[in-house]
């Protein structure tokens, strides 16, 4: 009796430590396995962006403009608005101006009927806002009002009917002019033409 008891120990001792093995095995093998994946060192990337300056320009080409009247045999003044898209793409903060000189108002034809060399006129400051998709600086101005159209049979010299300090009137943004008609009491009824010029420079 005393025998087969030692017998049985020394199995169930022998049995104990086999199947203790596979799990040291496995654990040195995992130790393993987890050691081959070491840290990479970071690596460093440049990133560029490279922009070139764009133009000062209208965006679109100044519309015209038309007044109307019905006379009435009393001086009278008709109101016409003009929306000039300017866009200064440049970068630089240069600032510009938009100048302006016409024809006078003529019937035309053989014997013309004209209206004065300074009918045409601004009376207050345009507006401005920023185009649509553009996140503008809007333009400072610095013109004074009223402000007469140069007018002649031949376009006189242009002067400034808007302008943009430097470090304003940066990307695309409206100026909308509203222009003034002086109508005499004693106008001939007909159509009237002048041709007017528009011109956008840098600088303020």
């Amino acid at each position: 009796m005393a025998e087969d008891v030692a017998v049985t120990t020394d199995l169930s001792g022998r049995r104990g430590a086999s199947s203790l093995y596979p799990w040291i095995v496995g654990a040195v093998a995992l130790a393993v396995a987890f050691g081959a994946f070491t840290a990479t060192p970071a690596s460093a990337a440049t990133a560029t962006a490279t922009f070139t300056a764009g133009s000062l320009a209208f965006v679109s080409a100044p519309p015209n403009v038309s007044f109307s009247d019905t006379l009435n045999g009393a001086n009278q003044t008709a109101t016409a608005t003009q929306a000039i898209d300017v866009s200064d793409a440049t970068g630089s903060g240069a600032g510009w101006s938009i100048t302006a000189t016409s024809t006078t108002f003529s019937t035309g034809g053989g014997t013309p009927v004209t209206l004065a060399t300074n009918s045409t006129t601004v009376q207050t400051g345009p507006t401005r806002a920023c185009d649509a998709g553009s996140t503008c600086v809007l333009a400072t101005n610095s013109v004074s009002y009223p402000y007469s159209l140069p007018a002649g049979s031949s376009a006189p010299t242009a002067t400034k009917v808007f302008n943009a300090a430097v470090n304003t009137g940066e990307a695309n943004q409206t100026v909308t002019v509203t222009w003034s008609l002086a109508i005499p009491s004693t106008a001939q009824p007909g159509t009237y033409s002048s041709t007017w010029t528009l011109s956008l420079v840098s600088g303020p």
